[in-house]
């Protein structure tokens, strides 16, 4: 087991266990923000024995747990347009930027479709649609779906030509208390679905995603504490980056290459 993975599951060992509705209750809704940081896990490990510590003022942390497992692993997959036109979004910073994703938990085999806008406010809102055991993503429902997502946002109507092009692997994590959530990743694999060429994180980084209901929460001051300043990491941009290296002009040049040291 890599460094980043025992970390993950040593926190959430030392969890409480909670259900998804738990879980979501317990996270904020209203005007979310998001942070992302790429914690070593030494400090990881550090900052969640604080967090999960049952007597802490308003109770630890919880672990989401899925099928009696609190950290599991997760596929996903990428979609774009030929000309990559929601990378380009998230790398030119426009003002309406779209992700497309199918997700896949390991565990029970559900599978999700996922929209996630990031408009006027920074925060990304994401609309999602389970998918049936034959579904495809691109088959006609969850067509219909993506195009009345995409049609009613405030920005360029449905492409054409959407297809797969990054597909990435992780174990994960996620830590709930009231008014913060935290998404945890380690091990993240990704691989180009054009070429097949794969990139592997530094096995001793976890990637963690802060949402908060608006300031920063406990665990965004316990890593701020420990010098872990917040990072801009989206890993469908990221992982394409690190890629494709004629993808030179983007602002996640220092991440990429802490995430991913081999891809030079």
């Amino acid at each position: 087991m890599i460094p980043a993975v025992r970390a993950l599951a040593r926190a959430a060992m030392a969890a409480r266990p909670a259900t998804l509705a738990d879980v979501r209750a317990r996270a904020a809704r209203p005007a979310p923000c998001d942070r992302s940081y790429l914690v070593p896990f030494e400090v990881f490990t550090a900052v969640a024995v604080a967090l999960t510590e049952r007597d802490r003022p308003g109770g630890g942390f919880v672990a989401l747990c899925v099928n009696g497992r609190r950290w599991f692993p997760c596929r996903a997959v990428y979609y774009d347009t030929p000309g990559l036109r929601f990378f380009h979004e998230h790398r030119l910073e426009r003002r309406t930027r779209h992700t497309i994703r199918e997700w896949t938990c390991e565990d029970t085999g559900e599978r999700q479709v996922e929209v996630a806008l990031t408009g006027r406010g920074g925060a990304p809102v994401t609309h999602r649609r389970p998918l049936l055991p034959d579904d495809a993503v691109l088959g006609p429902a969850p067509r219909r779906f993506l195009a009345s997502v995409l049609d009613g946002s405030d920005g360029p109507a449905a492409p054409d030509g959407l297809r797969r092009v990054l597909e990435t692997e992780r174990t994960r994590a996620v830590l709930a208390a009231d008014g913060q959530r935290l998404v945890c990743d380690a091990a993240l694999r990704c691989r180009d679905a054009e070429t097949g060429r794969t990139v592997r994180a530094e096995g001793g980084l976890v990637l963690v995603r802060s949402r908060t209901g608006g300031g920063p929460g406990p665990a965004d001051r316990l890593l701020a504490a420990r010098g872990i300043p917040a990072e801009d990491f989206p890993v469908y941009c990221g992982g394409l980056a690190a890629l494709r290296p004629e993808l030179t002009a983007h602002p996640w040049g220092r991440a990429v290459r802490t995430v991913f040291p081999a891809a030079g």
